[in-house]
């Protein structure tokens, strides 16, 4: 067996657990825009236990019901601080594509962006080797950061 066909193996019996979640400071609007990308299986499957309830994230019969069970996990599981303050996250929806969800938030009132503190436990309550890989984009640079479960907390600087 070759190792292409070894480690291809291995990784459908191991598989990845990751996240994205993207930050945009958009000074024009003076906001930070944030999409957050999860796998929908595991969204769902996360969200059963978290709600204990049924749930059918691609055809949910309640959709109402359905934001708001994705906004309340998210913003309890993802808080974020601008410049030293605690920042509230606004839902603005979800969208399914392909494999994944999309959930959106904004952060209204952000003029300037100096720090970013970020607490986040997405999923690490489904799958201990979840990984949340953060994009920021600030005054024209992105950083990026890979966090890996139990670890829950980093700091961005612009």
């Amino acid at each position: 067996m070759s190792h292409w066909v070894m480690t291809t193996v291995l990784a459908l019996l191991h598989p990845f657990f990751i996240s994205v979640i993207e930050m945009n400071h958009n000074p024009k609007d003076a906001a930070v825009e944030i999409s957050v990308r999860i796998f929908s299986n595991d969204f769902e499957k996360t969200l059963k236990q978290f709600t204990n309830g049924k749930i059918d994230i691609q055809n949910p019969s309640d959709k109402a019901l359905m934001d708001k069970q994705i906004n309340q996990y998210i913003t309890e599981k993802l808080t974020l601080k601008i410049n030293g303050q605690p920042v509230v996250m606004q839902y603005i929806g979800h969208e399914i594509q392909q494999e994944s969800v999309w959930s959106y938030f904004e952060i209204p009132k952000v003029t300037d962006m100096k720090k970013l503190e970020v607490d986040c436990s997405i999923l690490y309550d489904f799958e201990k080797s979840q990984s949340n890989i953060f994009h920021v984009k600030n005054k024209g640079k992105e950083k990026s950061f890979k966090m890996e479960n139990p670890t829950r907390n980093t700091v961005f600087d612009f």
